[in-house]
């Protein structure tokens, strides 16, 4: 007798429920919200709203739902309007001619859930796998961002982030999947820009997040793989394991990757996206700490990193990649390090050739050779080896800005250019070569342009975007803040000249004639400083600097000879001055022309002689 009492209280509910139309207000509620969700998650990029308005709008409708519910049941829609049920007549009630139209409603808002659906799937597949309509950006994209240190003591920033790099180099091998580069993924996840800006910047549909938490050997990776056009999260995992297979769980985590995105290898899957480069644990950890300092230069970065590469090398004398870093961070070591050239060349070349030895595909290694020529003024002897990294590496961000300092310094400037602009495309923020477009623009009279890449990817904060805002500030009047600027580039630059006298150096560029003579003699007590030669070009004193330059052991070719191809008056100065002859041919700039290419603004004049040139 209790059952079938509590089965007719039971069925007597559903029934009530039905009449007052509660369950057409559930079914058109969750219509709505679907519908809802699915328009704000394919137009809401276009509208500007942030990122997951989507996911925040869903979490609003769940807590709304009891309330709705409890409305259909309280309220009825009568001709009078809106009453509470409990105060209508039984015979007064329209609950049923309510529900015909609630049906309707119903369906209506299911049919525009359906076409919404169908459209975000198969107009982007239409679209070529663009990532949502008319967003222009390809479906299989990412961006690497930085992984967050989480060891016990938070010491271990650099390794975290270096695993990030290792991620993104494997990926960056997968044929069909565009990757963005590490300097613009790391220059935006740094500063915690939000989803829509990474996309919209790096042209990428996809985010990986992750973290990396060490404890002695042991080592846990979780990462989160995100889009950035609504910042839903479409796939996350953590990975344990440790040291002495990190290898295994790069590979687990990239091959992971490219499943959630639909990247189908092909023949690649045969192979390993992360190749074992050593089989030494401690030495890959001071491998890839000494990666991220060798990247960010400045300070005692590149010391600190050589000694943990030797470190890495003596673990495992057979790690080729260890050895060709080793390799660039001697060939630039006396850039940001006093040091002698001499023996940071030896030692680079050694290490690169080492590193070829272990491994004939090494695209790093030959840039660095090349570099190490460049910076001897072997301008004929550079051109080999960089033609070996850029066919081994022709997407290189690092290598490409390597080849184009060569050209730009040679005066080649549309020839830079345009190898500046293919790395740009998968690197956009990357400062180096957001400070060589700014200065290739320069040089063509953009100066609108060059402002304008001044002002990207931070670089305008950069002792780079100093240095192009010194040229742009005094074309425009403002001589205070070009020598602030002028100041303030140079003492980050490596010269040992004291910011006050660099000051006073650059008002004698623009002063009279005793400010100039001034200035002249403050570079004459600094004879020996790398940049003195750039200096006296600056102050117009084109065969004093040629000579200076000639006789010194200085590796900066690029501080030095990109100068020779500016507009301003005092570079068309040093271009016409008689001993630029001379000295071009002496240097190995004459040889490199003739058989590479002649600069835009220097051609051949065989009416004066065999060596003879003229330069606009």
């Amino acid at each position: 007798m209790e059952i079938r009492h509590a089965m007719s209280a039971r069925s007597s509910l559903f029934a009530e429920l039905k009449r007052r139309n509660v369950w057409r207000a559930a079914m058109l509620y969750a219509g709505t919200v679907w519908a809802f969700g699915q328009g704000l998650s394919q137009f809401s990029p276009a509208v500007g709203l942030p990122d997951g308005a989507t996911r925040w709008f869903l979490i609003a409708a769940v807590i709304g739902f009891p309330f709705w519910i409890a409305f259909a049941w309280l309220f009825e829609f009568t001709p009078q309007g809106l009453k509470r049920e409990s105060g209508i007549e039984p015979g007064d009630s329209i609950a049923h001619s309510t529900g015909r139209k609630l049906d309707k409603w119903i369906i209506g808002v299911l049919v525009v859930a359906v076409v919404l659906l169908l459209t975000n799937t198969f107009a982007g597949r239409d679209a070529g796998s663009r990532d949502g309509p008319g967003s222009g950006i390809p479906a299989k994209s990412i961006a690497v961002l930085p992984f967050e240190d989480l060891s016990p003591a938070h010491d271990h920033g650099y390794f975290s982030a270096g695993m990030a790099e290792e991620l993104l180099n494997a990926l960056a091998r997968v044929p069909g999947l565009k990757v963005a580069g590490r300097a613009s993924s790391f220059y935006y996840g740094n500063r915690n820009a939000d989803l829509r800006t990474i996309g919209k910047a790096l042209d990428v549909a996809n985010v990986l997040e992750g973290s990396v938490r060490t404890q002695g050997q042991a080592v846990r990776i979780s990462v989160q793989l995100i889009r950035t056009r609504d910042g839903f999260e479409a796939w996350s995992q953590s990975y344990d394991g440790d040291l002495d297979n990190i290898f295994d769980l790069q590979e687990r985590i990239a091959r992971a990757i490219t499943e959630h995105l639909k990247v189908v290898l092909g023949d690649a899957g045969n192979a390993r996206l992360v190749p074992v480069a050593t089989r030494s644990a401690d030495a890959y950890a001071d491998f890839v700490t000494a990666q991220q300092l060798v990247n960010r230069r400045v300070g005692d970065s590149l010391p600190r990193a050589i000694a943990l590469l030797k470190q890495a090398t003596a673990l495992d004398p057979d790690f080729a990649r260890a050895w060709s870093k080793l390799a660039v961070a001697n060939a630039v070591l006396p850039q940001y390090v006093a040091g002698d050239w001499n023996a940071s060349w030896k030692t680079s070349d050694d290490a690169a050739h080492r590193a070829l030895a272990l491994d004939p595909g090494d695209a790093e290694a030959y840039a660095a050779l090349s570099y190490n020529q460049f910076s001897q003024r072997h301008y004929t002897a550079m051109v080999e080896p960089m033609r070996h990294a850029l066919a081994l590496a022709p997407d290189n961000s690092a290598v490409n800005y390597w080849a184009a300092n060569e050209l730009a310094a040679m005066g080649r400037t549309r020839t830079a250019e345009a190898r500046v602009d293919a790395a740009l495309i998968d690197d956009p923020a990357n400062p180096l070569l957001l400070f060589y477009k700014s200065m290739l623009r320069w040089r063509e009279g953009d100066q609108a342009g060059a402002l304008a890449y001044i002002h990207r990817g931070g670089m305008a904060d950069s002792a780079f975007g100093a240095l192009m805002l010194e040229f742009y500030d005094a074309a425009h009047g403002d001589r205070r803040a070009s020598a602030r600027d002028f100041a303030s580039s140079m003492s980050k630059m490596g010269t040992r000249i004291s910011p006050a006298d660099l000051q006073q150096i650059y008002r004698g560029t623009y002063g009279d004639a005793t400010q100039r003579q001034a200035a002249l003699q403050i570079v004459a007590a600094h004879a020996d400083d790398d940049w003195a030669p750039t200096i006296l070009l600056q102050l117009g004193a084109p065969a004093r600097s040629f000579a200076l330059y000639e006789r010194g052991h200085s590796g900066l070719s690029d501080a030095y000879l990109n100068w020779l191809w500016q507009p301003e008056p005092w570079s068309r100065q040093a271009r016409r001055d008689p001993a630029f002859q001379g000295f071009a041919q002496r240097l190995g700039m004459l040889a490199y022309w003739k058989q590479y290419g002649w600069p835009e603004l220097c051609k051949p004049a065989p009416a004066r002689g065999a060596e003879a040139f003229a330069c606009s």
